[in-house]
């Protein structure tokens, strides 16, 4: 049986997203949460606590392809939640398939990722593995759902047709910080496809970027085309971004993280502006 705490006062139409869900979640003995700290993953692991209480834990895959600023805020939700986080080093550039940064890095990515959190989610006995993939994903270019599949992972948002749009309402409904949050993306998706990966770039992006979320409010992404460093801004924050002061400090940021040059993109944010085909980047 759920927990009491699955109960939540909501709008019809919303109510039914919730039972939905939250009936797929009440049919697992136990489970273990791929959780990123981002909007879909934060809901999933929300809901499954409210659940399955104790039954669920959640494991990150941390090391040169998240930044910094997303593994802090994982941290923080989980223990909020009170749900034991697991934290793991994927060593995703010691994989030639995913170095390589062809348009399957995200399915060789996700295998290894999601592949270690399974053998994890054995060792401690828990009974299946979750991640948050949602119904509206299936309208992107998404490789990495081939590794999902393969690896026999469930995804309850998606299978309870739940889209962005119902799980940021039960986000909000549940008062979790996430709920508003922008789009979210690894930092391998800044590097053009077909340029290998290294930790040197993955540093100096996540640096760039870190510099940037200090001045600008917006969703941003540091494309890297080093030694120029192409920046994709909300389109609110673009005027914003040239008005001399804030430029000068922008110039600063991008120049401390070890690029010789800050090229403002005029088409602004976009999903996959740093690869050809579309996807989340």
């Amino acid at each position: 049986m759920p927990e009491e705490g699955a109960k939540l006062d909501l709008p019809p139409e919303l109510a039914q997203d919730w039972q939905r869900l939250v009936e797929r979640l009440a049919g697992l003995d136990s489970l273990m949460v791929a959780f990123s700290g981002g909007v879909d993953s934060s809901l999933l692991l929300a809901a499954a606590r409210r659940v399955l209480g104790d039954r669920v834990q959640a494991g990150i895959c941390l090391g040169a392809f998240t930044p910094p600023w997303e593994a802090a805020r994982a941290r923080s939700l989980a223990a909020h939640l009170g749900v034991k986080l697991h934290e793991m080093d994927a060593c995703e550039l010691d994989d030639p398939d995913i170095v390589r940064n062809d348009p399957q890095r995200c399915y060789h990515c996700k295998r290894l990722r999601l592949g270690r959190l399974k053998e994890l989610a054995g060792q401690l006995g828990l009974a299946a593995v979750a991640e948050g993939s949602q119904a509206d994903d299936a309208k992107d270019f998404r490789p990495g759902e081939r590794a999902v599949k393969e690896l026999g992972l469930i995804s309850p948002l998606a299978e309870a047709g739940l889209g962005k749009a119902e799980v940021r309402a039960l986000s909000r409904a549940l008062g979790l910080p996430t709920a508003d949050l922008p789009a979210a993306a690894c930092l391998a998706s800044r590097v053009p496809w077909g340029t290998e990966l290294s930790q040197e770039a993955l540093e100096r992006i996540g640096k760039a970027e870190h510099g940037l979320r200090e001045l600008l409010p917006g969703n941003l992404r540091v494309r890297d085309h080093f030694p120029v460093a192409r920046l994709e801004l909300a389109p609110e924050d673009l005027t914003r971004a040239l008005d001399e002061s804030l430029r000068h400090k922008i110039v600063q940021a991008v120049k401390a993280a070890g690029y010789d040059y800050a090229a403002l993109d005029l088409e602004g944010y976009r999903m996959g502006g740093g690869q050809k085909t579309p996807q989340d980047g």
